[in-house]
């Protein structure tokens, strides 16, 4: 098979799975704007996402809504609109940040953390919206009012129990395991009670489909702007594989794990590109702002650290 140009694979992964428009907004704040100041003018954003297929009316309908659900907050100067990143939702990016960016857990001490809400301790309207965030930050139900996770991230479970008014309603425990009683091993909970296929088959579809850049950004005629369509592209394609994995530690699941792999693709293509995709970024959001800022130190301590040029 002929080897694609960046300009035909960008194409080929528009055509063949388009991103949600609002949803690579997100991707954009959180993986450009925000090591940039947090901040943008309509115009700029509007330039940066015309090569990847967003009109100029989706852009506005984007991040309109993205006011509304209260990611952004908005201000005009004149007839230009300026946004910027909503304090409320930076702890969203940051946690976001933190899973897409560092390598998966390898370390692992062995203990368990239990949501416990017996009965009647809570109202089902509560109990059922405690179920639906947990799950989503990977913890299993092992019975009714029993939610688990072998290595959840403490402040984000300590925001979603503030969040919800259940701190108070709930009781939260380490769990180990008893060696020598019982006859099964606890770590096999992550069998019966995770379901990792989907997980596993969503790695495997990025890892084919990013496989091909690293050979590919080796070349030195990959434009600036060709390198931030691939580097919104990878991150946009990682970060909706991640968002169903539950972040098990590496040693409870089935091995070779998929999800290493993935992460050492991404962290390589994100660092062959960063530099030139910088560059573009750069170029867009100084058009409309010429004091914004370069990228901050966090920026540079992706993926286990990116080289600074």
């Amino acid at each position: 098979m002929k080897r694609l140009s960046a300009g035909e694979w960008i194409a080929h992964v528009l055509a063949t799975d388009p991103p949600r428009h609002k949803s690579l907004v997100v991707t954009v704040c959180g993986d450009t704007i925000a090591p940039h100041g947090g901040a943008f003018w309509l115009g700029s954003m509007i330039e940066l996402l015309a090569p990847l297929g967003v009109g100029e009316r989706l852009v506005r309908t984007s991040v309109f809504r993205l006011v509304q659900e209260g990611w952004l907050t908005a201000s005009r100067e004149g007839r230009r609109s300026r946004y910027e990143l909503e304090a409320a939702a930076l702890p969203r990016f940051e946690r976001a940040n933190r899973r897409i960016y560092s390598a998966p857990g390898l370390e692992w001490d062995g203990k368990w953390t239990f949501v416990l809400a017996p009965g009647g301790s809570i109202d089902s309207e509560l109990r059922a919206q405690l179920r639906k965030e947990l799950e989503w930050e990977g913890f299993a139900m092992l019975a009714t009012g029993v939610m688990a996770h072998p290595a959840p991230e403490r402040d984000t479970l300590r925001d979603l129990l503030a969040r919800n008014d259940a701190e108070s309603k709930v009781f939260v425990c380490e769990v180990a395991e008893l060696a020598g009683l019982g006859s099964r091993p606890l770590p096999q909970l992550v069998r019966d009670c995770w379901n990792l296929d989907a997980v596993v088959e969503g790695y495997q579809a990025f890892i084919e489909t990013f496989a091909p850049l690293p050979a590919l950004l080796g070349q030195d005629d990959i434009t600036p702007q060709d390198a931030f369509a691939i580097r919104t592209l990878l991150i946009h394609a990682y970060r909706r594989v991640q968002l169903h994995d539950p972040m098990l530690p590496l040693a409870l699941l089935p091995q070779p794990w998929p999800g290493s792999s993935a992460y050492a693709l991404a962290r390589d293509i994100y660092r062959l590109c960063q530099a030139r995709a910088e560059q573009h970024l750069l170029a867009m959001l100084r058009r409309e702002d010429p004091a914004t800022p370069d990228a901050d130190a966090a920026f540079h301590a992706r993926f286990g650290g990116l080289q600074v040029e």
